[in-house]
């Protein structure tokens, strides 16, 4: 009881009023932002397939995406809005209702990994621990909608930037696990891994990696996250 006592007061003191967690999101991501990403799936016998996006995020609950590569998948766009994500494709001209377990992309990442929302906002601190050097979130998630109950988050305390998460089920069933790697600095006081790799016992054989090029603070207008305007991202981007 004092030695978790302890490790509570010594977090308060390094972290003052804000939670740890939300210090890992202020780093991962300004509040208003702009990123392009590449999505990278392997299969077992080694092919890959490569997507291109661009991302615009406003606070702790707005992203919306725009598919750049391949020419297959350029034009389409995804909108989230708190649980809420839309699929847009120029063929079919109006938004679709999507899921944050399914995959856009296909692969090992979801919706909910591709369109990340501060985690602060989906997750509260169960508990947390020092062990190896690093700081250990026990995390769970505030909703039944969010994509994992249960998270597991090893973070760097130098850097205040995950180097691994654990998620699982309600049931305590391991989903995947994911790793960042690759400190960066984006500039404008942006330093975070550049690399998130990921794999999963539901797809053994398989790995998806995303690769952050850019990472911008930028500020939007609420009307770029609408639906109205989900098949107009192109237009909007800046």
């Amino acid at each position: 009881m004092k030695k978790s006592l302890f490790i509570l007061l010594t977090s308060l003191a390094l972290f003052g009023a804000e939670s740890i967690l939300e210090q890992v999101d202020k780093k991962l991501s300004p509040s208003s932002a702009d990123s392009y990403k590449k999505l990278i799936n392997i299969e077992p016998d080694g092919s890959r397939k490569e997507f291109l996006l661009y991302q615009m995020k406003k606070d702790k609950d707005k992203i919306v995406s725009l598919f750049l590569q391949p020419d297959s998948e350029k034009g389409r766009s995804t909108l989230r809005v708190g649980e809420n994500m839309w699929l847009y494709l120029p063929d079919v001209g109006k938004p679709i209702r999507i899921t944050s377990m399914q995959s856009v992309v296909g692969g090992v990442f979801n919706n909910s990994d591709i369109m990340q929302l501060d985690f602060s906002a989906e997750y509260d601190i169960v508990s947390q621990k020092e062990e190896n050097g690093e700081i250990v979130l026990d995390l769970k998630a505030k909703t039944e909608s969010v994509a994992y109950d249960k998270l597991i988050m090893q973070i760097d305390k130098k850097t205040t930037t995950p180097t691994k998460i654990i998620c699982y089920t309600s049931t305590g069933m391991l989903i995947k696990t994911l790793y960042y790697k690759e400190m960066k600095d984006f500039g404008g006081g942006i330093v975070r891994p550049a690399v998130i790799e990921t794999d999963s016992p539901l797809y053994k054989g398989y790995k998806s990696i995303m690769v952050y090029g850019k990472l911008t603070k930028r500020e939007f207008a609420d009307e770029i996250f609408t639906i109205e305007n989900i098949g107009k991202v192109q237009e909007l981007r800046q």
